[in-house]
């Protein structure tokens, strides 16, 4: 694979360059870099940022000078944050003057930066239901647009409500905030049809087909699952399962060193600490009584932490779900979340103990998810008391006939069976109703809901009668 370019680098290259609106000669660039570029590789960056619209490139030969495509403000001999992202055409959220003041520092050349270690005043001094990263109103406007219209019901079942698409987007997104180069699209037929995209990374494909595991879990145990050893341990092994170069690292705590790319911050490398500061985690979150404030908090300080030898934000992203599915409220799906602001406000909490710049991204990524998830539900219509009381047993006896390979006799038989045993009386009939009509709208594209994979559905349709 070839090298990643420094996004630090490309920043500082593309400063030099707006802090001369009129245009700026290579040499001249050189003398602005706050590093040693050999010739030959500022030549080939320069290019690059060319190809890709950052700058343009004006002349011949000696004479040739580079620009910013559009003005930008100077401050001094520099540029701000925003001019530079605008320079690039970068995407980014709507920032508090706080949070821009956060990213300024953040943005700086990674060899300016002052390294930091771990803090763990930052986690000591978090009073549960005292200390609030969210303010008050911020928190009521995310309940007043995340909350159902209808009132009380079964832990996760707004999840279920939407669960499809949610699969799909948090899956996506989430995967896509690390890299992954799967297309929605392409997303979408792998989780639904088990084909891998021609050409990508095997390790791609698993990372989403981990993310679907994890978010089931999440959506089927919602009234079991929180801020506990068992469900952070296992969303970390299902996150990790065939990605660690260690199998038994996979929902264990981090025993050895670890380091991040592009930062000069240095986790905790003592497995004692490390396993004291997530046992407080943990016990912290849990008596979290705000449900976004308690999805910040996990969002904060387990990718902070960096517990396990990798995949800590994958967990620390559908960690921040827990209390969201539990409490009935909009999931989180980071739906249009740019990469780079997500990333600047995760190097702020790093590097700085900063919550402001990834706060911004958070409320922003939930005013995004639940205008998502309202137009989906109101598209849907209001779920089905009678499916949503059983559909855990419909969903079992549905699987139970795919994986058997039962005609429709067998089929509606063991539907009698199941309901004679664990449905009421009233209920029996519609119960096998539903599981038949369940079993007779099974196609490629919604086998998924079931667990089941595409082999085992061809391999019933082709004996069903």
């Amino acid at each position: 694979m070839p090298k990643r370019i420094s996004e630090q680098e490309l920043d500082a290259i593309l400063t030099a360059v707006a802090a001369h609106p009129e245009g700026v000669q290579v040499g001249a660039i050189r003398e602005r870099l706050p590093y040693e570029l050999p010739p030959r590789t500022l030549q080939r960056r320069l290019a690059l940022l060319v190809e890709q619209k950052w700058l343009i490139a004006e002349g011949q030969r000696k004479g040739r000078r580079y620009r910013v495509p559009v003005p930008v403000t100077g401050i001094g001999s520099s540029v701000t944050g925003s001019a530079i992202a605008e320079a690039r055409g970068e995407v980014y959220v709507p920032l508090s003057p706080e949070a821009e003041a956060v990213r300024q520092e953040i943005r700086a050349p990674i060899h300016q930066r002052q390294p930091a270690g771990y803090q763990r005043a930052f986690l000591d001094d978090y009073r549960r239901n005292v200390t609030y990263y969210l303010p008050a109103e911020t928190r009521q406007r995310l309940l007043d647009m995340g909350r159902p219209p209808h009132g009380e019901r079964p832990a996760g079942t707004y999840a279920r409500t939407i669960y499809s698409r949610l699969l799909i987007d948090l899956s996506w997104n989430s995967s896509r905030l690390e890299g992954n180069t799967y297309s929605l699209l392409e997303t979408e037929r792998l989780l639904e049809l088990g084909e891998a995209a021609e050409g990508k990374d095997g390790r791609e494909a698993q990372m989403i087909l981990n993310h679907k595991a994890a978010i089931e879990l999440l959506v089927d145990q919602a009234d079991e699952v929180g801020f506990n050893r068992f469900t952070i341990l296992n969303l970390h092994a299902l996150l990790a399962d065939n990605l660690l170069g260690d199998p038994q690292a996979g929902g264990r705590l981090r025993r050895i060193p670890v380091g991040i790319a592009d930062t000069v911050y240095h986790p905790l490398e003592l497995p004692q600490l490390i396993e004291e500061c997530f046992e407080k985690i943990l016990d912290t979150a849990a008596a979290i009584t705000d449900p976004f404030e308690q999805a910040f908090f996990a969002l904060v300080h387990f990718s902070y932490l960096q517990g396990f030898e990798d995949v800590n934000k994958r967990v620390s992203r559908l960690a921040a779900n827990i209390p969201l599915i539990r409490d009935n409220l909009c999931p989180l799906s980071f739906v249009d979340v740019p990469e780079r602001a997500y990333i600047d406000g995760v190097l702020a909490i790093y590097e700085l103990n900063r919550v402001e710049l990834l706060r911004d991204v958070f409320v922003w990524a939930y005013e995004r998810s639940s205008a998502r998830y309202s137009a989906v539900r109101q598209s849907l219509g209001e779920p089905d008391p009678f499916r949503l009381r059983y559909r855990a047993l419909v969903a079992e006896v549905v699987a139970a006939v795919v994986r058997t390979g039962m005609g429709k006799q067998a089929a509606t038989a063991l539907a009698r069976q199941r309901a004679a045993e664990q449905v009421s009386p009233a209920d029996q009939a519609r119960f096998v109703e539903v599981v038949e009509t369940e079993i007779m709208g099974l196609h490629e594209g919604n086998i998924a809901r079931y667990r089941l994979r595409p082999t085992e559905y061809q391999a019933w349709r082709q004996g069903w009668r």
